[in-house]
């Protein structure tokens, strides 16, 4: 086996790669087989593989490393961040995102839906902000009527001036 490998190795890299290719063409396994070797073993040469091939310097390549990942995120927020500009400003140019249909009269009719039902979301949600306040009132006087008949003994903290 090692004489083999020696053989191939005295041609170089082109023949890994045909060795590679022609094993995928028979069987992809013995292809897939053939590639794990040569990043395994290193055989394709300066930055590729794992072992040893780094430059020697093992923290300086991975400085570089973390250097790039931390570059690509940055990419990619500003890409994110473009496209969330860019939808926002859809909306913004859509209003409600519906197109007119022609028919002004359908239109008329729909914005005015739109806008009832718009108003009414908004009525909904401070209804229910002043029933969530409600609430919260409710559950902070029984913390504090709970607190206020403590023994005198037990006391945690400041008692609250008398209502």
């Amino acid at each position: 086996m090692h004489g083999v490998i020696a053989r191939i190795d005295d041609f170089g890299r082109p023949a890994w790669i045909v060795l590679m290719v022609l094993g995928f063409i028979v069987y992809w396994p013995i292809g897939l087989a053939v590639l794990a070797y040569i990043i395994w073993s290193g055989r394709m040469g300066m930055g590729c593989g794992w072992h040893g091939h780094h430059g020697g310097d093992v923290e300086a390549w991975r400085a570089r490393a973390i250097e790039r990942v931390n570059r690509a995120a940055e990419h990619w927020e500003r890409k994110r961040a473009r496209w969330e500009e860019r939808m926002q400003q859809r909306r913004a140019h859509r209003g409600h995102g519906l197109r007119e249909t022609g028919n002004r009269a359908f239109d008329e009719y729909r914005e005015e839906a739109l806008r009832k039902l718009e108003e009414e979301a908004n009525e909904f949600r401070a209804f229910l902000d002043r029933l969530r306040m409600a609430r919260d009132r409710v559950e902070f006087d029984e913390y504090m009527k709970e607190r206020g008949n403590r023994p005198a003994g037990t006391s945690e903290g400041p008692r609250p001036p008398p209502s």
